[in-house]
């Protein structure tokens, strides 16, 4: 890309953020008192949390055996201790989900944080700020770039992920360039334009999103 295209793209970023941003500030992205985003230092969970969130209801399903995880599975929170589950077969039982799609993933995930010397939380999110693991990860069969956001922002790292109901706000606000990145670079600077954190503001689109979908079902029953 040249300079030229550099600067229309940017510009096309810029024009995109200030649309989100000020629809958010209208929707009361500023006003929300809420407690800063928590983070995860339990690497089972995370990995668990990243690979069932995929299409999956959050609060019903995916939640639940979250919880159920960090309860029942305390000390599994390094890979060492993974990797031994995954011997066992136990690995449907742990996720509490029998599929073969999610279970295998999961366990080629932590095969590869594995073959990258990572062990626990604070490996993974040292790895996750650089790009040569954030790309190399995407190797693994179903992770895509924003397996890889929902894992920063698990772990602490200001990103957004960029998800149906990221999208959807876009199509709100009329940005028709759905291209991932150019999303995520749109509404990461939109965060920054309302000066808010990344990972607040990813949270926060998602609990408005949440929100409306509890107010309709409210309506159809």
């Amino acid at each position: 890309m040249n300079k030229v295209d550099a600067g229309r793209a940017a510009i096309e970023v810029l024009l995109a953020a200030r649309r989100i941003a000020d629809h958010a500030k209208d929707e009361g992205a500023l006003c929300e008192q809420q407690a800063p985003r928590a983070t995860c230092d339990h690497i089972g969970a995370i990995v668990a949390d990243s690979v069932l969130q995929a299409g999956l209801n959050y609060m019903t399903v995916v939640r639940p055996r979250i919880l159920n995880i960090l309860q029942k599975y305390p000390h599994a929170d390094t890979i060492s201790v993974l990797l031994k589950l995954i011997q066992k077969k136990r690995t449907g039982e742990f996720l509490n989900w029998q599929h073969h799609e999610k279970v295998t993933r999961f366990e080629n995930l932590v095969a590869f944080m594995k073959d990258w010397g990572i062990e626990d939380a604070q490996d993974l999110r040292t790895n996750l700020a650089g790009e040569h693991f954030c790309s190399g990860v995407q190797s693994v069969n179903g992770v895509g770039p924003k397996t890889v956001d929902y894992m920063a922002c698990l772990v602490g790292i200001d990103s957004i992920a960029v998800d149906r109901h990221v999208r959807t706000f876009a199509k709100t606000v009329g940005v028709e360039n759905n291209d991932y990145h150019f999303l995520r670079r749109s509404f990461c600077c939109a965060a920054d334009l309302l000066e808010l954190p990344r990972r607040e503001f990813d949270a926060w689109l998602w609990r408005r999103a949440a929100s409306s979908s509890q107010k309709q079902l409210s309506l159809a029953i």
